[in-house]
């Protein structure tokens, strides 16, 4: 995976004319690198944080890493090519980079970065001497677009240990259960087998009844996400979940409706039906050589003409490193880009289709998909309970 991935990178750093990257997000750290470390919340980890320099003419990427112990690296990284911490979030910490930087990166270098902190900034002529760096996202995007086979393996295993935990976790549903119980159970069962990063705060969402009662939005739909907290839970209570850790650095996204301590009613009963017509008509299209454009007008078709997912959200996205990654289907981006989107075989997809009536709590489910050239491979293997009871 480290070499096959690499050559990925770096062939994606010759075509988009770029002869260095600068990388500082997790996500992006570890897939130029290899390296995983154990994170309890991704979101967290800004100060002490590795950083990767990856140059279009050298295989191997350099890491800077802020810890030893608990953090595994690939052995293919050479020992001259990881090095010791850098502290960007500190003027003095981006001088020491610069001077690392100017024995790595040859004057007149085209850099592209993922993320600029303040301190870089403030020191940008310092850190960039021939000229401001472009978006390094562009690159690690292109390159990430299709996955190796370890990469599928890794998502796979990641939504495996997700559903294992979910599965522990969904029979304490029951009326007076705090949400911030759920959360522990999960998280602490998630890193007992074998998990290495929390990516996101376990949603357990109770739905309003209606949009009129739920939180305001600017655009006047559904809130979600919202934050956990020791709300106790009541019967009735219809619970969107969504939930993302890491394996090896490669995410889950699992998501499910639930209803808290009954059996859905009629109504809930035919939203799901309604979901699951809408996902098959999704599914129906999907495969190599269809668009981001074809899914969406399939979702809306199957749903009388109206989109069925969220404004500020989308019909389905991408999934690796970051449990949301490109393509984003059905945004503001515009049907032209949706429908200039084709999809190549060996895409990791994420669809998450939304069916909401007032009254009933909505139902949304997320499901993940291999694009092949025939159509599609699996990856979701938990049951619809309670609705498929």
């Amino acid at each position: 995976m480290y070499a096959e991935i690499g050559a990925r990178l770096r062939s994606a750093m010759v075509e988009h004319h770029v002869d260095a990257l600068i990388l500082l997000l997790n996500g992006y750290v570890g897939y130029a690198t290899g390296a995983s470390w154990p994170l309890l919340d991704a979101g967290l980890s800004h100060v002490e944080r590795p950083v990767a320099v990856v140059l279009a003419d050298d295989e191997h990427p350099h890491l800077f890493m802020p810890f030893r112990t608990g953090a595994a690296a690939h052995h293919q990284v050479p020992p001259d090519h990881l090095h010791g911490p850098v502290y960007l979030e500190f003027d003095q910490g981006v001088l020491d980079f610069a001077r690392v930087l100017a024995e790595l990166i040859p004057s007149g270098a085209r850099i592209a970065v993922d993320e600029l902190t303040g301190a870089m900034r403030r020191a940008e002529r310092t850190l960039f001497p021939s000229g401001p760096p472009t978006e390094a996202a562009v690159v690690v995007g292109a390159a990430q677009l299709v996955k190796t086979r370890d990469e599928i393996s890794c998502v796979r295993r990641a939504s495996r240990i997700t559903e294992q935990s979910v599965a522990e976790v969904q029979p304490l549903l029951a009326p007076g259960v705090r949400q911030i119980d759920l959360s522990a159970k999960l998280v602490r069962r998630a890193f007992e087998l074998g998990a290495t990063a929390n990516m996101l705060e376990a949603i357990w969402q109770v739905m309003p009844t209606s949009r009129a009662t739920g939180v305001w939005t600017t655009h006047g739909d559904l809130a979600l996400p919202l934050l956990t907290t020791d709300r106790q839970l009541s019967a009735g209570d219809v619970l969107w979940t969504d939930i993302s850790i890491s394996y090896a650095g490669y995410c889950s996204d699992f998501g499910r409706t639930w209803v808290v301590g009954e059996q859905p009613s009629a109504r809930q009963q035919d939203q799901f039906a309604q979901w699951r017509a809408i996902l098959d008509a999704v599914l129906a299209v999907t495969r190599a050589g269809a668009t981001s454009g074809d899914l969406a007008r399939a979702a809306i078709a199957a749903n009388g003409g109206r989109k069925p997912w969220l404004p500020h959200f989308y019909l389905g996205h991408g999934i690796g490193t970051y449990p949301a990654e490109m393509p984003m289907i059905g945004t503001d981006l515009g049907e032209e880009f949706d429908d200039n989107f084709v999809f190549p075989p060996g895409m990791v997809l994420v669809l998450e289709p939304v069916v909401w009536e007032d009254g009933t709590g909505g139902y949304r489910s997320e499901e993940i998909v291999v694009i092949t050239d025939n159509g599609y491979t699996p990856i979701t293997d938990y049951p619809y309970t309670p609705y498929d009871d």
